[in-house]
Parts: structure tokens; C-alpha cells; sequence
């Protein structure tokens, strides 16, 4: 029996095994993936890492670096649990494109190692303020200003990151629109989604005085990515009865 018949037909109790591993991969997908949002938002909250502004990650970093150094510790767990997803993701999806699921799980493995590289400088501006780094020998204003170059180099590797966030969702919009065990519309937003992280990417480069070009597709990544998350983690993946035809597209694998 071929890997795309024990999940699609539910007929036999191999299949239905399969299926039951499908749901339970999916599930573990979608968990991982809500748990990378929620830590995503607590970084950002306790320490501005990820969306917030260089001023607002110096403020954080000289006022309560006790909150910053455990908003670090978030950032990477939340790296982590993407990297962890996007396997999930893989496994789930490698029956419909083997080639474009690694595709996918590698353009996002590359983004993850990008981001959390990204972090390093931040550990440099939070040690400035540190008795044990020997910094006594600068300035205040040398020690923010320094401080503030730490911060603008993490911000451009965190933006850098979002090339491959947003290409990562080409290939997995196409499986997941092509899958059929998963909702067509799902992979529509997804391919919608990386456009708008691609456009973020390019607006954070080159306009950064224009954010507002942005603001439509945070809304598209938010409907997006949260819709694929409770997706998975609540209904899994569709089963059909025995006599349904194939829920892979038929379309032949390049």
C-alpha cells in the first residue's frame, strides 16, 4: 500500500492507524504553533523583543533587565517551537510533495537560526550595564549609544529573518491548498500571507518611515496563521470512508 492511500482511505485498519497518526501529528503541529504565538506575544511583552522598536528595547533593557534577560529566554523558546511546528507541518504534508515540504521545513530552519543569531547582540547591550563587563571606562551617552547600535543590528537581523518566513509559506500555502485534507482556503491565506511578510521585509529595509504599508497585511498573517493554528489543533486532518476518492491531489510529485 502507497504512503498517499494509508492517508487517504480509512477502509482498513492499517489506514485507519495512519489516519489516527495524521491527526495526532496535526494536533501536535497546531499546538506547537499556538504555543510559538502565545511566547512570541509574552517576549514581546515582557521585553519588546520581536515587533518592538529600538527605543522601546533600550527602555526595557536599563529599566528591568531582570525582565529582558527572561523575555531573551521566551524569544528563543518561541524560535524553537516555530522550528518544531514547521517539522510537524513537514511530516504532515510530505505525502503530497516530498521536495516541497523540505523546501519549506529548510527555508524556515534558515529563518529560525537567522532569528535567534539576531538575539546575540542583545545579550551585548544588556551586559554594558553590567559592573562585571568593565564598561566604567565609557560615557553614559557612549554606553546608549552603543547600547543603541547592539539594538539596531539585532532589529536588521530580525527583519532579515523575515525573508525566509515569508518565502517558507510559498511552498507550504501550495501543499496545504493542494493536500485536500486540509481546507483549500487555508493555503490561499497562507500564499496571501507570505506576500504580505515580503512586503514587511522589503518596507522594513528600505521604507522604514512607512510602516503603515504594512498594516493590511498584519491582519491577512493574523487570520493566516492563527486560522491554520486552531485548524489543526482542534480539527485535525478531514477522513473520509473508504469509497471517497484520493484526498491527494492527483497531480504528479516533481
Amino acid at each position: 500500500m502507497t504512503a498517499h492511500s494509508n492517508i487517504t482511505r480509512t477502509g482498513t485498519p492499517g489506514a485507519k492507524t495512519a489516519t489516527l497518526a495524521q491527526n495526532t501529528v496535526a494536533r501536535i503541529a497546531g499546538g506547537c504553533y499556538l504555543a510559538f504565538i502565545l511566547t512570541s506575544v509574552l517576549a514581546d511583552r515582557l521585553g519588546h523583543i520581536g515587533l518592538g522598536s529600538a527605543r522601546q528595547v533600550y527602555q526595557s533593557v536599563v529599566t528591568d533587565p531582570s525582565s529582558f534577560r527572561l523575555a531573551l529566554v521566551v524569544g528563543l523558546v518561541s524560535a524553537f517551537l516555530f522550528l518544531v511546528t514547521a517539522w510537524g507541518l513537514y511530516v504532515l504534508l510530505r505525502p503530497v510533495n516530498e521536495r516541497l515540504a523540505l523546501l519549506f521545513l529548510l527555508l524556515n530552519a534558515v529563518g529560525v537560526a537567522i532569528q535567534c543569531a539576531s538575539m546575540f547582540p542583545l545579550l551585548s547591550a544588556l551586559l554594558m550595564g553590567d559592573a562585571g563587563s568593565h564598561m566604567q571606562a565609557y560615557s553614559a551617552a557612549q554606553l546608549e549609544g552603543l547600547g543603541y547600535l547592539s539594538i539596531n543590528v539585532y532589529k536588521t537581523g530580525f527583519v532579515t529573518a523575515q525573508l525566509f518566513f515569508g518565502t517558507w509559506l510559498f511552498p507550504l500555502g501550495y501543499l496545504v491548498y493542494k493536500s485536500c485534507y486540509l481546507p483549500r482556503f487555508l493555503g490561499a491565506l497562507l500564499l496571501l500571507d507570505g506576500i504580505a511578510v515580503l512586503i514587511w521585509f522589503f518596507q522594513a529595509l528600505v521604507l522604514p518611515d512607512h510602516p503603515a504599508i504594512t498594516s493590511p497585511g498584519i491582519v491577512v498573517s493574523l487570520v493566516a496563521e492563527v486560522g491554520l493554528t486552531l485548524w489543526l489543533l482542534v480539527r485535525g486532518v478531514k477522513v473520509v470512508d473508504s469509497e471517497a476518492p484520493s484526498l491527494i491531489d492527483p497531480s504528479p510529485a516533481s
